[in-house]
């Protein structure tokens, strides 16, 4: 049998620390199924010392905050092309730095990538453990725990007195990262935020005395503000929900009215109409019989037909003939499916314009380009997102069609046509991940702001004595 003396005995998941990168503590991923280590990085910079290239990252090494920031230099040792959990493959730059693991320590390649949206900001392959480590994946910590106290101690974090306002997030997914970044921003401002899953939530009507309970039989009676974040598959309960808050005089982002006429696909588009904001000739019939005129209303293939209960994407079809146009709507109606045909505008070459607007403004734009193989642009189904400066018509577009819907936070969509800019969709619970992994903008903390602004609240300053 090979010898197995000095091997250190992990589990699957396990505490390490990088004293070089002035990283106290981190768990660890531990999987031998990866050839390399890849720690969680962001603002990734290179720059030039005496003579050789270094690189500049930011980590977050605690899972579930992003508060906490870790600011490392190393220089580059190697640029690596890796294929990721999704099969992806991206190019990182790789850095060399001494792990300690237990009571060893040892020197090891690191890749650097953003594992913002991973379960474990270190991972560690078997590059790194070869002839060092012995793994049994039913086990872990054997290296040790640490403690949410010696965390604090490590990192500095201290117990904030929460005097700020209390905020709910009413959504599905805590660990969603739009809402992680939300109730983050507002715990960074000093507010007491509570995470509210629409499944748990009941109510009582009453004239008098309404109220929201949470399961266990909370009554969820003093909170200052609510933001809805309701998934599409919510919206009915999670609008009612919002509506009960509204009773209770509590202010919500976005409100009930707002989401409703928002989810309606074909009422919200001749809201807009009717306010004089363009989009592409869309039609809509409820007979197969009508298919053939719908399709020439639109100007004939290649056309898009979308589901009214579609999002993010998915129930979005391009039919690039006639028949094959013929073919998915009838599809689509045998099904019972209600559904919109749409005019394909070419010259937008499978690009659009995610412009955020925040109480009236446009805080933020990005481009996106749709993925290789697909027509429209979609982060959630591997496209891209770039930063991009809008024109002031496209900037007055996305302000106003945020207005017509009354929606206080908005991710309003529009493409770049001959005829000028055209609406989209517009979305009452935009995600954050895309738009502020290109602009670098705090965009949760601008929500969390709009609300002190709505509230009248402010920071108090503390004032020196004399």
């Amino acid at each position: 049998m090979p010898k197995q003396i000095n091997k250190i005995v992990v589990g699957s998941e396990e505490w390490c620390s990088f004293p070089a990168l002035g990283i106290p503590a981190i768990k660890a991923r531990i999987d031998s199924g990866a050839k390399t280590s890849s720690i969680h990085a962001f603002n990734i910079q290179t720059f030039r010392r005496d003579g050789q290239t270094w690189v500049s990252f930011e980590v977050h090494p605690l899972q579930n905050n992003r508060r906490t920031v870790i600011r490392c230099e190393r220089p580059i040792i190697d640029k690596r092309s890796v294929k990721s959990s999704s099969g992806i493959s991206e190019t990182r730059y790789v850095v060399g730095t001494t792990l300690r693991a237990g009571d060893e320590t040892w020197d090891i390649e690191l890749t650097l990538a953003n594992r913002d949206s991973m379960g474990y900001r270190l991972l560690l392959g078997r590059e790194a453990m070869s002839g060092r480590m012995l793994v049994d994946p039913s086990l872990s910590f054997c290296l040790g725990y640490v403690s949410t106290d010696e965390i604090n101690q490590f990192y500095g974090r201290e117990k904030q007195d929460k005097s700020g306002l209390k905020i709910g997030l009413l959504a599905s997914n805590p660990e969603l990262y739009s809402n992680q970044r939300i109730l983050e921003a507002g715990d960074e401002r000093g507010h007491e935020m509570v995470f509210l899953n629409i499944k748990h939530c009941y109510m009582k009507l009453d004239a008098q005395d309404p109220e929201v309970h949470y399961r266990g039989g909370k009554v969820l009676n003093d909170l200052d503000a609510v933001i809805t974040r309701i998934r599409p598959s919510a919206t009915f309960y999670g609008c009612a929900l919002a509506r009960q808050f509204e009773s209770m005089k509590v202010y919500t982002v976005n409100s009930s009215s707002a989401i409703t006429q928002s989810r309606d696909k074909l009422f919200s588009l001749q809201l807009l109409l009717k306010n004089g904001i363009s989009i592409p000739t869309t039609g809509f019939a409820n007979s197969p019989m009508d298919t053939n005129d719908l399709i020439e209303m639109v100007d004939g293939a290649p056309l898009i037909v979308k589901l009214l209960e579609g999002t993010q994407g998915r129930g979005v079809v391009l039919a690039e003939t006639k028949k094959a146009a013929e073919s998915v709507i009838n599809a689509f109606k045998s099904l019972r499916a209600n559904l919109l045909v749409q005019e394909f505008v070419k010259e937008a070459q499978g690009k659009d314009l995610r412009c955020f607007v925040i109480d009236g403004k446009v805080v933020a734009s990005i481009e996106r380009e749709a993925a290789p193989g697909e027509f429209r642009a979609n982060i959630h189904q591997g496209g891209t997102a770039a930063i991009v400066k809008i024109t002031p018509q496209e900037r007055a577009l996305a302000v106003k069609a945020a207005k017509t819907l009354g929606l206080e936070v908005a991710g309003v969509d529009i493409i770049r046509s001959k005829k000028g800019p055209l609406l989209l969709e517009v979305n009452s619970s935009p995600g954050l991940e895309g738009i502020e992994g290109a602009t670098g903008k705090d965009i949760a903390g601008m929500i969390i702001s709009s609300i002190e602004k709505k509230l009248k609240w402010k920071r108090e300053v503390a004032t020196s004595v004399k």
